[in-house]
């Protein structure tokens, strides 16, 4: 869609050609009438507006013209101004169902000929479609959301004639992210968030994050996504720290201005591994940490059983990503959705992967998708190839240091105490090839201990039984864990070391808890 300067000189240009029926397809009414003001001051154009609470209206001097305020009065005493006057346009904005043949199109298709005949140019402003053979006509344009360049103008506009009466520590660097936070919302909703700053009477750096929230809240309703709640202080990794510190690096390219490099903002990272080693928690952890909205698309519920419902799907809920920008996309298990390409007798597949890679590949939407695969053999050969995703990250079982920060973590999240001396490093000696899911299951079975007998009062042997008693999957099904191992060559350790193939964990005799 054409931004706000190209929409303005596409306007001045058909005024000034008296193209006889012009449509804007835009739910910005207010936007679109300050441009048409703009062309009707510089050209010296008459123009009248139309509206059902102000009747018609004379742009440049803000007069009424006429006293009967209906759509139908208006389209009747538009017919007669344009028989007895040359030159004139005529801007209706609040007229429903024009998308189809009746009565209304009818008398549009009517009052345009009229115009042809006379010079003049009817203009509607509308979010729908418009019925066909009205819309032959003339001409058409739509006026998307404002873009950088100008919602950073409307930004600084807005807030710099309040600097000096309240404290304003936003610069230009600041107006820009502002701005690439609240692409895609319109002109009146950037302003009402920015409003709500304003009213506290003091505007900081910090408050920058406050626009996400914002912005989350006017899409919260959209369909196609679901919305996942973060909790402030739920979402702590363990381990992982070389992908802990790749994301670090990432975080400020996502709301920078590019463009003057011809870049795009990151696109996102895909993370294969061992199953419970921290893949889906660190979706939430960038989300929570970047502090961005997380949304999550569940591939395997995009199919649907009518044709081309899945694409359809699939494409809808791409497009709200889109709009909810910035935020994080969390596609977990996404093999669940495209795998077998080129295998289902449909084609729907194929169809999917292809949608969702030329999505990957062509959007400039700031979205940081965070998609996390067990089964990599599953996933199509496309999606692994580079320059899909940023970078591709092996999730492995953590080492002992690794374990040792993941049982501090739960510990410390689930026991009021702290745990004996030495206990740490003891539990992560007992838990070699546990994986993360597997150390919280242990630990959560200490705190249930501590909830029950009380946190000072759970013998140290609990906590080594604990531990004992969780049969991880490196011991139950090694031959599992050795081929996912095969793939760590294709992609970044997440742990920031080398992957090493370790020989199966002795397996420890169970012990029934007391």
């Amino acid at each position: 869609m054409p931004n706000g300067a190209e929409t303005r000189s596409t306007l001045d240009d058909y005024l000034r050609a008296r193209i006889p029926f012009v449509s804007i397809r835009t739910s910005e009414r207010g936007r679109v009438h300050d441009m048409l003001t703009e062309v009707a001051v510089q050209r010296q154009l008459d123009v009248l507006v139309h509206t059902l609470s102000q009747g018609l209206r004379e742009v440049r001097n803000n007069t009424v013209v006429a006293d009967d305020k209906s759509l139908l009065g208006a389209l009747e005493f538009a017919g007669q101004q344009f028989m007895a006057r040359q030159n004139l346009t005529v801007v209706f904005t609040d007229v429903q169902q024009l998308s189809d043949d009746n009565d209304t199109t009818r008398r549009f298709v009517d009052l345009a000929a009229l115009a042809e005949q006379h010079g003049g140019c009817v203009v509607v402003i509308t979010a729908d479609p418009v019925w066909t053979p009205l819309q032959r006509l003339g001409m058409s344009v739509s006026l998307a959301p404002p873009d950088l360049d100008e919602m950073r103008q409307e930004i600084a506009g807005f807030l710099e004639q309040y600097r000096g009466s309240i404290q304003i520590e936003w610069g230009a660097a600041e107006y820009g992210q502002a701005a690439s936070i609240l692409s895609g919302v319109t002109k009146i909703e950037a302003l009402n968030v920015l409003s709500t700053l304003v009213v506290k009477r003091s505007i900081g750096k910090e408050d920058l994050a406050q626009l996400s929230r914002a912005k989350d809240s006017i899409f919260s309703d959209l369909a196609g996504l679901e919305r996942v709640d973060l909790r402030d202080d739920d979402y702590q990794v363990g381990g992982l720290a070389g992908l802990q510190r790749w994301l670090d690096r990432k975080r400020p390219l996502l709301t920078m201005d590019l463009r003057d490099r011809g870049m795009r903002p990151p696109r996102g990272v895909l993370l294969i591994g061992v199953p419970g080693c921290g893949k889906s928690l660190s979706a939430k952890a960038v989300a929570a940490r970047w502090e961005l909205p997380l949304y999550r698309l569940d591939m395997a519920s995009v199919f649907g059983q009518y044709v081309g419902q899945s694409e359809t799907r699939l494409k809808e809920a791409l497009a709200t990503a889109d709009t909810v920008a910035p935020c994080v996309l969390w596609i977990d298990e996404i093999e669940k959705g495209l795998a077998g390409s080129g295998t289902d007798s449909t084609g729907v597949t194929t169809r999917l992967v292809g949608q969702f890679l030329y999505w990957l590949q062509e959007s400039s939407g700031r979205v940081f998708v965070v998609a996390t695969a067990n089964e990599v053999r599953a996933l199509p050969q496309e999606l692994l190839r580079s320059g899909r995703f940023d970078d591709m990250f092996f999730v492995d079982l953590p080492d002992e240091k690794e374990r040792e920060d993941i049982i501090g973590i739960y510990l410390t999240k689930y026991l009021k105490v702290s745990p004996p001396a030495g206990m740490i490093a003891h539990l992560a000696s007992l838990s070699e090839g546990f994986a993360g899911s597997d150390i919280q299951a242990a630990v959560a079975e200490i705190g249930y201990e501590a909830v029950r007998v009380g946190d000072g009062n759970v013998p140290e042997h609990f906590f080594s039984d604990a531990f004992r008693n969780v049969v991880p999957l490196a011991r139950s099904a090694p031959e599992r864990i050795e081929e996912i191992r095969q793939f760590s060559d294709r992609a970044i350790p997440a742990s920031g070391r080398a992957v090493e193939r370790r020989s199966d964990a002795t397996r420890s005799r169970r012990i029934v808890l007391s």
